[in-house]
């Protein structure tokens, strides 16, 4: 199929609902709130992430002195990724040309289902049974390990944090570090039952050379390389690959076959277009002023060099990224370079985890992301775990409007909920709140109601209990809170502060 008819078939058809489902577990608000409550419960994991996260910010602020600075860059690469989303078909389409004419063979998949079975179909034309992985967001979309799995394909994590949630069958909690949400300790009693349990390794060095050891026969014996793609550059047809552990350089190198796999949105129109994103990527993501390995692949491995594989095959997921793409304030949702730097700055993802999300886009990105992969009546409840408190905004290095986002989304939620057949449930819901939002008026209207019930508060409000019997839901992961003995107008008073 050419170009201008896949193109067609992502930007000019109608919606394609994937599965809705969490590496097997289906989605669900229930099922969030329950591992949220969990969470909050688990005070070890509050700890790691709160140390993580604080760190994390430490390193952002050092990497970003000047303010001034900060903001020129985070509007400089505002600018870039707006440019690209909004010509992205054009850009594709010159992206898959200038690929092929450098020998890189290019494959479209709608749904995750579609690119599975290219990746298979590639697998097995090269005999492969080993498959190396650098770390890719979209094939955790896709599930990948566990499909290839099924079909006789081992696939291997090859990053640190990916290979130590990998052998520890746990999934990722963070699109950066997958594994933060385990400290130093837990990590170390994972290597010593599952990774090398002759071997006692407790220090950080320790623990990553016994996954070297483990990691380089790998390397050699794979015969498939699998990686994800931070930038792809359309006027050259250059894959673009950041890492810092060489992992990523040994899964598109060693192997015979390579296969990179991204997302729609990833492709930009110029190399000049790169230095700045680069500069946000790292600095936003883990507080480095570059990163250690910068990959850029532009084709096969040619006459006379000596490493490279023979065939470099990138696969373009869609997976609901054209339906974002159609409306103008949710197509934002696609400048995200996933740095992580929203999770790093948001109160709610550092007191629950990733886990709780139950998605594999956890934090703010999340939020505004996976409802709109995987449908608002299946997630749209995550667009709800969210205080709009706008530290996600303030951090976001190409200004993604979250918090807007996040309302547009509850609107569609809410509006989504109107289109449907009232049950006796959602009707007595209903009324309930309209009988509390009519009362809430009365109180705030009435300044002499307002304060008899501000006096009563502030002399009763310390003998509630932590869980308020008609407000479970929310009191379920809050704190009650506590009222001054005195009202604020007596305060004002007393303080000798004239009303104006």
């Amino acid at each position: 199929m050419c170009s201008r008819c896949i193109l067609h078939l992502f930007f000019g058809s109608g919606p394609v609902v994937p599965e809705t489902s969490f590496h097997g577990q289906p989605l669900s608000e229930k099922g969030f709130h329950e591992a949220s409550g969990k969470a909050l419960k688990d005070q070890k994991l509050r700890n790691n992430f709160k140390r993580a996260m604080n760190g994390l910010m430490h390193k952002r602020r050092v990497m970003f002195p000047d303010s001034g600075e900060l903001e020129t860059l985070r509007n400089l690469a505002g600018g870039i990724r707006r440019d690209a989303v909004s010509r992205l078909p054009d850009l594709l389409e010159e992206l898959e040309t200038n690929c092929q004419q450098n020998g890189i063979q290019v494959h479209w998949a709608q749904t995750t289902e579609e690119a599975n079975s290219i990746v298979l179909n590639i697998a097995r034309k090269a005999d492969a049974k080993l498959a190396v992985k650098g770390k890719s967001m979209v094939s955790e979309e896709m599930e990948l390990n566990h499909f290839l799995a099924e079909n006789g394909v081992e696939a291997l994590e090859s990053d640190l944090g990916e290979y130590i949630i990998q052998v520890d069958h746990e999934l990722p909690s963070h699109i950066i570090m997958p594994a933060i949400h385990k400290n130093r300790e837990e990590i170390s009693e994972v290597f010593q039952k599952k990774v090398a349990p002759a071997k006692k390794s407790d220090t950080a060095e320790e623990m990553t050379e016994t996954a070297r050891q483990v990691l380089r026969d790998k390397f050699r014996r794979a015969e498939l390389g699998i990686s994800g793609v931070n930038f792809a550059v359309a006027e050259t047809g250059t894959l673009c690959l950041v890492e810092n552990e060489g992992n990523g350089r040994f899964c598109t190198t060693m192997p015979r076959v390579h296969i990179a796999l991204m997302g729609i949105e990833k492709v930009v129109g110029k190399l000049e277009d790169l230095p700045p994103l680069l500069t946000v990527l790292t600095r936003s993501a883990t507080g480095q002023p570059i990163t250690t390995y910068f990959n850029m692949i532009s084709s096969p491995r040619q006459e006379g060099e000596k490493d490279g594989p023979e065939e470099v095959h990138l696969v373009l997921l869609d997976n609901g990224r054209s339906r974002m793409y159609e409306d103008e304030l949710l197509r934002d949702t696609l400048l995200c370079i996933r740095c992580g730097a929203c999770m790093n700055h948001c109160p709610v993802y550092t007191r629950i985890g990733g886990h709780a999300y139950q998605s594999v886009y956890p934090g703010p990105i999340g939020k505004i992301l996976t409802p709109q992969l995987e449908g608002i009546d299946t997630a749209g409840y995550l667009a709800d775990a969210s205080s709009l408190c706008g530290a996600c905004v303030e951090a976001c290095p190409v200004k993604i409007p979250i918090t807007d986002i996040l309302l547009k989304l509850r609107h569609k939620k809410a509006q989504s909920k109107k289109e449907h057949h009232w049950t006796e449930l959602e009707g007595a819901k209903n009324l309930f709140e309209k009988i509390t939002w009519r009362g809430w008026k009365f109180a705030f209207s009435q300044p002499w109601f307002y304060r008899m019930q501000a006096s009563i508060l502030s002399r009763t409000a310390q003998f509630l209990p932590d869980q308020l019997p008609m407000l479970q839901n929310w009191s379920r992961s809050r704190m009650v809170p506590r009222f001054s003995e005195k009202p604020l107008h007596q305060l004002v008073e007393e303080a000798g502060i004239a009303e104006e």
